[in-house]
């Protein structure tokens, strides 16, 4: 059972990473440091987590020269934000991300979002009455910007997040370097089985973010599902002698995806990776397919008269309008 995704650049990308989103400071580099010691080879990262130098930290203690490993045993990805999107933002912004990160190089950079917001030092520019101010930069100028990172060596491969199969496609009309990866939240809930396989057609591996439906999620409501208590889903655990989160796990690397599942707590971390050892049946895989209800935990809501809706959803390049 293979346990890397060979990319369209011919990278090998482990199918486990260790995704870094609400890993708060002082937590996340001995979350970083304890996955690498128990075998992680791919660390998720992204500018607006705010924890990258935290993340450098860790990578300082165990990768390099007299290190437990060598750089070119680790996958590192990050992300530009969303106030970077101007062309001549690209550049700096990926090497501030690798100043922070403490490397010379990343496997993989992602646009995080299809929508700019205005540029400038905000990750979030908002005007008086706290809506974001867009910016109408258009991904595929953005795009362009990305493809010199390759031609001048700073990153291995370039990628997307949060991308529909549309707009995926005008990336790939206008592109000189193809996205390797567009990395999509993808659990039970949000089976995300068309956009897998209009990606897959074009050579391009998803991996999933939340890909246990991320129930720590700062504005979780206590009325909404929590995927990890499903009991049909508890219920197969208990059959292969897996915990649920493995079991996820296992449904994703199976279809083929990669995941980044985010723990702090070291026996979760060492857990998440075990999942090699045992196989879903075709009828376990299409049941847990079944689950599927197109229920998106990851979007920014806001209030508005008195409904709560998406926050972005006006903005000109909005992914989640599209059915995938």
């Amino acid at each position: 059972m293979s346990t890397f995704v060979t990319l369209s650049s011919g990278q090998r990308m482990p199918m486990i990473g260790l995704g870094t989103w609400k890993s708060s400071a002082g937590q996340v580099k001995q979350a970083v440091v304890a996955a690498l010691e128990c075998g992680y080879r791919h660390i998720d990262c992204a500018a607006v987590y705010g924890n990258e130098q935290e993340i450098g930290e860790a990578l300082a203690l165990c990768v390099g020269p007299g290190k437990t490993l060598r750089r070119d045993e680790l996958f590192v990805t990050s992300k530009l934000w969303n106030t970077k999107h101007n062309p001549e933002d690209v550049e700096d912004a990926c090497r501030t991300s690798l100043a922070h990160l403490g490397l010379s190089y990343l496997d993989l950079y992602l646009m995080h979002w299809p929508m700019a917001f205005q540029r400038g030092k905000e990750l979030m520019p908002r005007r008086d009455d706290g809506t974001i101010c867009y910016s109408d930069m258009h991904y595929r100028d953005t795009w362009k910007a990305m493809e010199d990172l390759v031609e001048k060596g700073l990153v291995k491969a370039i990628g997307l997040s949060n991308f529909n199969a549309r707009q995926m496609d005008e990336i790939m009309r206008v592109a000189k370097h193809k996205p390797v990866v567009n990395q999509v939240e993808c659990h039970p809930y949000l089976s995300q089985a068309d956009l897998l396989s209009h990606c897959q057609s074009l050579a391009v591996c998803v991996t999933a973010y939340s890909p246990l439906g991320s129930g720590d999620r700062p504005w979780a409501s206590p009325d909404e599902p929590r995927l990890l208590e499903d009991p049909k889903l508890v219920g197969i655990a208990q059959r292969y002698q897996k915990s649920p989160a493995q079991v996820i796990l296992r449904w994703h690397t199976q279809r083929g995806m990669a995941c980044i599942p985010k723990s702090v707590t070291p026996s979760r971390i060492q857990q998440n990776l075990n999942v090699f050892d045992f196989k879903l049946s075709q009828e376990d895989m299409k049941l847990i397919d079944s689950f599927t209800c197109n229920r998106r935990f990851i979007v920014p809501t806001v209030v508005r008269d008195g409904k709560t809706v998406w926050r972005d959803a006006e903005h000109p390049h909005f992914p989640f309008h599209d059915p995938y």
